[in-house]
């Protein structure tokens, strides 16, 4: 029997019944990826050998009456993650022979679930993209339009998913990584509350696998359904238990409602500093239809919403003043004179970019200071509403842009070019003040590209958004397998190069 893109709930259903086993699913999916993958490049760093091993051991605990969540699942794991025994790059061609000694505590966590682990999953140079592509690895390919990118930092693992290379995958967010590869192929993935899951161990590779609460990153899961991503979410949310001494437990609220009826609703498709292209807020308003059809309360303003152009601005700030701390005395001198030479009335997104690469502690700490006043008026929004329904990105999948500087990208909104990196602003909403956000399918662009769009929730309310996620899959549907193949009149992408990022360029993972 071929097992065609089951869910992770399905697996486990047919395991617990007896219906297959774990080393049948193992083989079944090493023969789709050494059949498929050839032409996606998703599985960086394959694990086929240890994967039938576990198998093997899923199975006799299985016989031996064990029962886990995850026992006898295959899943891939991003290749950020320390995996024992497997290569840690970041595709960073300096690392490329790094091998930790440990697992990630989320792998831990996997393998403690018994899921089997496939392999690893692509990703850009460093995690500094919206692309993935890299020199040691090569490029990842849409499996929707092989000539356009499956999105980044995880874009090899919802490559992976929508390839059906495995019912599962671990990511990580900060710039939209978990959010946007979700959405430009079609699948699911949540970015948890920000401290919900404990990240040791997704490090850059050689520094110390330590307990650490990094601003604005988060690890979080992926999948082709959104209870999928609950069941994921169970088995990584908690604390580091080298924090506690104990193991990790956390008990979220329960979702706010059951039925789609009872939520309240925003609605946002427009933004002050970035058009949304017309696919997208046809998916935004998909999606606003199906909630007022079914009789949720949608309102598309509030004088609740913080200021969207000051919480771009706040997120731009925070995100780029973190990523120079460890560049060279050089560079960031390079950095400062730039910053100097900007005009005073010059306020795009591109110059608060390169003013906050040379923020000083104290710019910091105000930038800080008017993120917990954003915090609050979002305090005071899911008072009113349960949940936010926004864009990713502006537009579906682009096109490969392997341009080694991206300041010089743009991004092709309706006709009309853009900076490649305003597309964030959409990401940062949620991530800013540390929000829950789960991505979900929302139809298809005219092009036949998945459009995915956003379902922000109330912070450590995870449960929230998840279910109104689960919800609006059964009004609308949800995961669809891409057709084999490109779309007409699309080129393939070749893996290419990853030439040194220039100075300015910042970490997004």
């Amino acid at each position: 029997m071929e097992w065609n893109f089951p869910t992770a709930e399905e697996l486990a259903a047919a395991l617990r019944a007896g219906e297959v086993s774990s080393a049948e699913l193992t083989e079944e999916a090493i023969a789709r990826i050494e059949r498929d993958d050839k032409a996606i490049n998703a599985i960086c760093v394959p694990d086929f050998g240890r994967a039938r091993a576990a198998a093997r051991g899923a199975d006799q605990a299985r016989a031996r009456g064990e029962d886990r969540p995850l026992l006898g699942i295959p899943v891939t794991v991003k290749e950020s993650y320390n995996i024992a025994g497997l290569p840690t790059t970041w595709g960073m061609p300096p690392h490329r022979n790094y091998m930790p000694a440990e697992d990630a505590v989320q792998v831990s966590r996997l393998k403690a679930a018994g899921a089997v682990v496939l392999g690893k999953t692509n990703v850009p140079f460093g995690l500094q993209d919206v692309q993935s592509f890299n020199e040691i690895y090569g490029t990842t390919n849409n499996p929707w339009d092989h000539g356009r990118t499956p999105g980044g930092s995880s874009g090899g693992s919802a490559a992976a998913l929508a390839s059906g290379f495995g019912a599962l995958s671990i990511g990580s967010d900060i710039a939209g990584s978990l959010r946007t590869p979700a959405h430009f192929c079609g699948v699911y993935a949540h970015k948890p509350t920000l401290g919900l899951a404990a990240n040791r161990g997704m490090v850059p590779p050689s520094a110390p696998a330590l307990p650490a609460d990094p601003d604005l990153a988060v690890v979080g899961p992926m999948a082709r359904t959104a209870r999928d991503l609950g069941l994921l979410l169970d088995v990584m949310a908690g604390p580091d238990p080298l924090t506690l001494g104990v193991a990790h437990d956390l008990t979220l609220p329960p979702a706010r409602h059951e039925r789609l009826c009872d939520f309240r609703v925003l609605v946002l498709d427009e933004h002050p500093l970035i058009p949304t292209g017309s696919a997208v807020r046809a998916g935004v308003n998909r999606v606003a239809d199906a909630l007022v059809d079914d009789g949720a309360r949608v309102e598309r303003h509030s004088p609740l919403l913080p200021d969207l152009t000051e919480a771009a601005m706040l997120y731009t700030q925070l995100l780029f003043s973190s990523q120079v701390a460890r560049f060279p005395v050089e560079a960031y001198e390079q950095l400062r004179t730039r910053a100097a030479e900007l005009g005073a009335d010059d306020q795009s997104l591109d110059a608060a970019r390169l003013r906050a690469m040379v923020f000083s502690h104290r710019d910091w700490i105000e930038a800080n200071s008017r993120r917990e006043l954003h915090r609050h008026g979002w305090r005071r929004l899911f008072a009113e509403f349960d949940a936010v329904v926004c864009p990713i990105t502006p537009t579906p999948a682009f096109p490969h842009d392997h341009n080694p500087d991206p300041r010089e990208r743009r991004l092709d909104i309706d006709g009309v070019d853009h900076p490649y990196f305003d597309q964030l602003v959409w990401a940062g909403l949620p991530t800013m003040p540390g929000l829950p956000a789960t991505a979900i399918p929302a139809g298809r662009s005219p092009e036949g590209l998945p459009v995915g769009v956003q379902l922000i929730g109330p912070m450590f309310e995870d449960r929230t958004p998840l279910r109104l996620a689960e919800l609006l899959e059964q009004k609308i549907g949800g995961f669809q397998a891409p057709k084999q193949g490109v779309l007409p009149g699309c080129a393939v992408a070749s893996p290419a190069p990853r030439p040194e990022v220039p100075v300015g360029q910042s970490t997004l993972s």
